[in-house]
Formats: C-alpha cells, structure tokens, sequence
C-alpha cells in the first residue's frame, strides 16, 4: 500500500523541487515536510497541522485534495501517535528530570522554611533568655545604700532582683531600686523566658555610705 509521505516525496522530486523550495512557498518548515514524507507525524506539533500540512504540501504538488486526505486518514492513527511523546528524545527527558528538580527544589525549600520558622518561634525552649545589665557594674563602689539596678530584655522575659519581681516596659527595659547595708554585698539579677529557660547575673559591689 503506498503512503502518501511517499507519494508527496516521489511527485517532489519528478518535479525537481527541493524540501527548501516547497518549505518558502508553503511556509512549512523543512523538518516538517520531511517528517511527513517520512511518515513520521509523531515529529508535528499535533494532528491538527499533520493534517493541514499534508493538505497544504499536497495542494502546493498540485495533488488531488480528496485522495490525498483519505490516504492520510488510513494511515494516521491519532491516539498511537500523540499519546505519549516518543522514548528517548532528549528534550521530553530533560524535561522531565527538570521537573522532578523543580518539585525537589521546592519541596527542600518549603521544608528549610518551615524548620526555620518553628525554630525561631521556639528558640526560647532551646536557649537561655539573653539580658543586659547596666548598673550596677561588677565590682562598684557605690556611695548610698540605695542602690538603681537597670537593664534590658526580652519584655516577654520575667526578671527579678534578689528574688522580688521587677515590672518591664514595652522595649523590655527595667529599674529596681533596692536597699543595702553598708560593706561588700553581691546582687542577683534572673531573667526567666516563657519556657522556664533562666538567665542569672550576680553583681558583687561595695556600699560606702
């Protein structure tokens, strides 16, 4: 049974035409008419110009319309051809791997978002609360029994000076003013978090009234 890519190719040629000649008058690309002559319609972008490129090929040869498209519809067999794309062909495999990399990719970072987040919402369960204390400094010489004690923290943080608790402002920012008998003494300053996590500073400071 003869098959029209044949047919187009032998009446091509009788005519002395190259696929160049027959590509700049239809606007048919080379590797298509090729494909076509070859039987290949796998290699088209669909079967909507399989079709409309044998018809063009055909009426540009000066073929029969009628019989040229009832060869192509014998032989063509749109679900075999177009199901799937053909094994092998390097542009379907890298797309395909590049799309698992893709999902991969996506997947890593949705999960590195994810551990950063909960990390960083409960990195007080992990982690000492920090403070800063900036009075009294370690070893102070302080002229008066009553004594500042200030600094800041976390103003989610509890804090207490020797053991009475000391209110925060919005900033985490807090001043206590505590009562002490003259000679050498240590202050102990404890910042809790949420989570029971404690942070404790001891100021050793002499009072010299």
């Amino acid at each position: 049974m003869i098959r029209i890519g044949q047919r187009l190719k032998e009446t091509r040629l009788r005519k002395g035409l190259a696929l160049s000649d027959v590509s700049q008058s239809t606007k048919i690309k080379p590797s298509f008419l090729e494909a076509i002559e070859n039987g290949e319609y796998n290699k088209l972008p669909s079967a909507s110009y399989a079709q409309g490129f044998v018809r063009n090929y055909a009426s540009f040869l000066g073929l029969p319309e009628k019989e040229t498209l009832a060869l192509f519809r014998r032989e063509f067999d749109e679900e075999k051809i177009f199901r799937v794309l053909p094994q092998g062909l390097p542009e379907s495999s890298f797309s395909i791997r590049r799309f698992k990399n893709s999902t991969l990719l996506l997947v890593l970072v949705l999960f590195v978002s994810l551990l950063t987040f909960i990390l960083f919402q409960y990195r007080d369960a992990f982690i000492n609360p920090a403070v800063s204390v900036k009075s009294p400094s370690e070893n102070a010489v302080i002229q008066t029994s009553d004594v500042t004690i200030s600094g800041k923290t976390d103003p989610a943080n509890q804090v207490f000076v020797e053991n009475f608790p000391v209110s925060l402002d919005n900033e985490g920012n807090f001043t206590k003013v505590i009562t002490l008998f003259e000679g050498k003494t240590q202050i102990t300053i404890r910042v809790v978090n949420r989570f029971n996590r404690e942070t404790k500073v001891i100021r050793h400071v002499e009072i010299k009234p």
